[in-house]
């Protein structure tokens, strides 16, 4: 329990009325989770207001309440408490409440569109190795050294970060690394954390549908940089445009790193095969168990916190050389002579990068078959672009759903269809089962042949009309590759 006056330290505050020494058992922005003695903020939010629960919210219990908006009418014995801006005020209140824990462990946001889990992942593991106490915040899942908590967002809500901030101080981490999407930097649920650095991977075309334009999207990305403290570090892809506009106004200490301009950072690709890739790193040759470019600039973002957060660049090396990506990210399943990959590539520059990788890689002689399809209630514009991207690089492409949500997948795959130009047409299928779509790679593939499955990843999962599925890609390609070996 927490006194309010405290839990509300460094809030920006309109008016208060009412008793602010009262006691507060607990914060909650959802009216459903209040109890007796439960702060509820009342957070705008995209689909529904908070605003609108507050009744609900003290007929449940709540004795506080943080609003923008002070209701029409105050109820007696409770304490309100008017706000500029609630979704802020909720993630400092809970810094507060649990008593500051970004304070006590370093804290590392990675953004951008592409390589946010895959450097994380790797920063994970390579502080685990390293010896530290080490927590993990991804779209995967959350970590706390090696116990796993299940990821339901990219970024957990404001309370939910701070909860499992305190877990991890209290389990004696050291470092915690966490994904930081624009959604989240958007609606504020990272405000209240003290981040000892922030890095930028890279910005493409993707969550247009949220932000409205790719301005906006590169500023939700930018607002990170800006709310940096000046100890913090900023490490961004000197490679990428948009890599010196993060820099611009932010006040902690500027890196970078790159493959092809100078940076504090740099690598050069040896070699890059399907089994790995050999990067000269400051004339130190070292070969990573992960293939690709766009690999490369993970492993150089993970080299980069790595050492400005005070680690040995050979130790870092070593350990790194160790490690497999994250789950889900060019996941390579070698059976009988084809070679299926299982790819989360689910925006038009991942799934070029993925498809230009494999085909840097190929010898040219053996066919590259692409299944994928695009999330429902997401992005539309990005859907015939995906299909262009999948035939104007591969032998054969089967266009099939992804997460359908509450779309019709048919629809869906008619406006990818738009993507795909006449003289591409006979090599692209449209099969809207995806276990019907994979096997059906699988049976036109022949050994020596590339199967790329992508969209979904570490997905274990597919959502069709409010319900989760069980669907794996990479259990179900496993499944008919051997049947395959049988037969």
């Amino acid at each position: 329990m927490k006194v309010l006056k405290d839990i509300l330290y460094k809030v920006s505050l309109t008016s208060t009325t009412g008793d602010m020494e009262v006691m507060v058992k607990d914060l909650a922005f959802d009216s459903r989770q209040v109890g007796t003695g439960t702060a509820f903020v009342a957070v705008p939010g995209t689909q529904v207001d908070g605003h609108d629960f507050i009744d609900k919210a003290l007929e449940s219990g709540a004795k506080v309440i943080v609003c923008q908006k002070l209701p029409d009418t105050l109820k007696e014995g409770v304490t309100y408490v008017e706000v500029v801006n609630s979704a802020k005020s909720l993630g400092i209140m809970a810094s507060n409440f649990f008593d500051n824990p970004s304070e006590k462990i370093k804290v590392v946001a990675i953004t951008g569109t592409n390589g946010k889990t895959t450097t994380v992942t790797l920063l994970h593991q390579l502080f685990m190795r390293m010896g530290y106490s080490t927590g993990l915040l991804s779209t995967v899942e959350n970590k706390i050294n090696e116990t796993v908590i299940p990821a339901t967002h990219t970024t957990p809500d404001a309370i939910s970060v701070q909860a499992l901030l305190r877990k991890m101080v209290d389990a004696g981490c050291t470092h915690c690394f966490m994904e930081a999407s624009s959604h989240a930097i958007v609606q504020e649920r990272i405000a209240g954390l003290k981040l000892a650095g922030a890095a930028f991977t890279n910005i493409s075309h993707d969550h247009l549908d949220y932000h409205g334009s790719f301005d906006e999207y590169i500023k939700a990305k930018k607002k990170l940089f800006d709310d940096l403290p000046k100890d913090a570090f900023a490490l961004v892809n000197g490679d990428d445009k948009r890599g010196a506009v993060m820099l611009q106004n932010c006040r902690g200490t500027h890196q970078t790193f790159a493959l092809k301009s100078q940076a504090d950072f740099k690598a050069k690709i040896i070699s890059n095969t399907l089994e790995g890739l050999e990067l000269d790193i400051n004339g130190k040759l070292t070969w990573f168990r992960m293939i690709g470019a766009f690999n490369a600039y993970n492993l150089l973002v993970v080299l980069g916190v790595a050492e400005l957060l005070g680690e040995d660049e050979d130790e870092i090396l070593l350990e790194l050389s160790a490690i497999r990506g994250a789950k889900g990210r060019f996941d390579r399943i070698a059976i009988g002579g084809i070679i299926a990959i299982v790819d989360y590539a689910h925006t038009p520059d991942a799934l070029d990068n993925v498809l230009k990788t494999i085909n840097g890689v190929r010898t040219g002689v053996e066919q590259l078959i692409t299944v994928v399809g695009c999330g429902g209630n997401r992005d539309k514009t990005k859907r015939p672009v995906m299909a262009k991207i999948a035939v104007q690089e591969s032998n054969k492409v089967i266009l099939t759903s992804d997460n359908p949500r509450f779309e019709d997948p048919n629809e869906i795959l008619k406006e990818m269809q738009a993507g795909v130009g006449p003289s591409e047409i006979r090599k692209c299928l449209t099969i809207e089962d995806r276990r019907e779509a994979i096997k059906t790679a699988c049976m036109l593939s022949q050994k020596g042949d590339i199967i790329l499955i992508a969209g979904k990843g570490h997905e274990d999962y597919q959502e069709i009309k409010g319900v989760k599925h069980h669907f794996d890609d990479a259990e179900v390609v496993t499944e008919f590759l051997q049947q395959l070996t049988k037969n």
